[in-house]
């Protein structure tokens, strides 16, 4: 089989929340430009609105859906947006996250709480919840939650992210385990270090050359690295995987 029919998306329906900008932005972009109609999920809706343009405006099918991942009433509007316009949701990307810089003796319980709520707790309930209209309407699909490499290491001054980020890797083995009988993957991917317009200025700073240079690669990665593990999750392309985190690290956890 050729690669692009190998990768491709067409008749698919993905989700992706926290697409307004950063990695989710991209993501979108990814799945639309290989068939995938794309329902679009952040707070941001202007941002969401001129995203959902560009896709269209280059031959994709793309909806805007204003949402706070932390709220249910929320969610379940979004999922009803995409379902109307496009059908079910067969691929959920749960990219929406937040990151924090207090040490824990300096951490707030109202930060701790929200880092976990966004980066853990949301990715729990957009799961179950496409899981449950999988199901409901006899579907197979993918659920693609993103990790870090912080799941898997200790930091200083992140310790509420990086507890949240190994809970998704424990909870994309443990959901994968319950729904793999009905066609439902779940993987996780779990970048290292992604320039984007979030962490640019660190990471061109000086103490962002510190962190360089414990990378093997020697660069930071950019948000097209992880293309190839997205579409890989999210296609026929990995049809037998499930329950794995794939890292994206230019070699920083082997370093």
């Amino acid at each position: 089989m050729k690669a692009q029919e190998l990768f491709d998306l067409s008749g698919k329906v993905a989700l992706i929340t926290g697409a307004s900008s950063g990695l989710g932005l991209n993501f979108a972009k990814v799945l639309a430009e290989n068939g995938a109609s794309v329902a679009l999920v952040a707070r941001r809706q202007d941002r969401l609105d001129a995203l959902a343009a560009d896709i269209e405006k280059a031959g994709g099918r793309a909806v805007s859906v204003p949402a706070d991942v932390c709220d249910r009433a929320d969610m379940i509007r979004a999922f009803e947006a995409a379902e109307r316009v496009f059908g079910v949701v067969d691929i959920l990307v749960n990219n929406a996250g937040v990151v924090h810089a207090h040490r824990i003796v300096d951490l707030p319980e109202a930060e701790w709480r929200g880092v976990l709520a966004i980066d853990l707790d949301a990715v729990f309930l957009w799961s179950q919840e496409a899981t449950r209209r999988m199901l409901a309407a006899g579907k197979a699909g993918a659920i693609i939650n993103i990790s870090s490499i912080a799941g898997f290491s200790v930091t200083k001054g992140v310790a509420a992210y990086s507890v949240a980020k190994a809970g998704v890797v424990q909870f994309t083995k443990a959901l994968a385990l319950e729904v793999a009988a009905k066609g439902i993957r779940v993987n996780a991917i779990a970048p290292g270090w992604i320039v984007t317009d979030i962490n640019r200025e660190y990471l061109m700073s000086e103490r962002g050359t510190a962190v360089k240079r414990e990378i093997p690669f020697g660069r930071f990665g950019e948000a097209r690295d992880l293309e190839g593990a997205l579409l890989l999750l999210a296609s026929d392309a990995g049809r037998h995987m499930t329950g794995t985190t794939i890292v994206v690290d230019g070699g920083e956890l082997i370093g």
